[in-house]
């Protein structure tokens, strides 16, 4: 039994001992191939650990109506509900109404404070590597690495958000707006990006007009962390067939 099945199983085994009734009932009959799935693939290989994870988690929408979680991340510092929807059950069966509904539920649970992740069947099957990828994007504000080398100071952080929020090369314009800064800041902001091999610098003449974002960007910025937190370390896929190195060289 590798390290997997044998912490999954714990796993499994710690919830349906502290729970009864009709709650230890829907996680033993809710929970099936998918779920284990969704820990196995995209889970699992950025975490190595289920702390703070429970699966099939009940929560109620604005008339108290129940619904389950097919995991509820519960960490000190926010709620998150993880979703593994297949097609069938969440698509091709779903009329309007159903469709409304289950709109309204997720943003009344966002009113609430959850945050909702949702991954395909299909994704977490095929393509968990664009499932990871998201899920560190999602939780990457919250979560801080141990290693000092792995982190990107504030500063360095908001202008790598904005470049990647831009879908462009940056200007020192971009920054001096977006961060109400003086020209000479956004240009030491930059420049310090460059240093750190996160942004390529674009010169036209004799002058650096625009910076492009570089392979590795996205994982730094996946890697640290905005809010000051217990660490839970993140490994990012990093071989050269992964959905993150696509997405880094699609600018190049």
């Amino acid at each position: 039994m590798n390290e997997f099945e044998h912490s999954y199983r714990e796993f499994l085994e710690y919830h349906e001992l502290h729970r009864s009734g009709e709650r230890k009932g829907r996680l033993v009959r809710g929970h099936g191939f998918a779920e284990k799935l969704l820990l196995q693939n995209v889970w699992w290989p950025l975490f190595g650990t289920f702390r703070n994870l429970h699966p099939e988690y009940e929560i109620y929408d604005w008339n108290r109506k129940s619904q389950l979680l097919d995991f509820a991340f519960l960490p000190e510092f926010g709620r998150f509900g993880l979703k593994c929807d297949g097609f069938q059950s969440h698509i091709k069966d779903m009329d309007r109404e159903k469709h409304s509904y289950a709109v309204n539920r997720d943003n009344f649970s966002t009113g609430m404070g959850w945050r909702m992740l949702h991954f395909t069947f299909d994704d977490v099957q095929r393509r968990p590597e664009i499932c990871r990828m998201l899920l560190q994007v999602a939780l990457a504000p919250h979560l801080i690495r141990s290693d000092s080398d792995h982190q990107l100071s504030h500063k360095d952080r908001e202008v790598l958000q904005l470049a990647w929020s831009l879908g462009r090369k940056i200007r020192p314009k971009d920054v001096q707006n977006h961060l109400q800064l003086n020209f000479r800041t956004s240009r030491i902001r930059l420049h310090s990006l460059v240093t750190k091999k996160l942004l390529r610098p674009i010169i036209n003449g004799r002058d650096i007009r625009f910076y492009e974002l570089v392979g590795g960007s996205l994982e730094k910025l996946c890697a640290t962390s905005l809010m000051q937190r217990k660490c839970i370390p993140v490994s990012a896929d990093r071989g050269k067939n992964s959905f993150i190195y696509f997405l880094m060289n699609i600018q190049h």
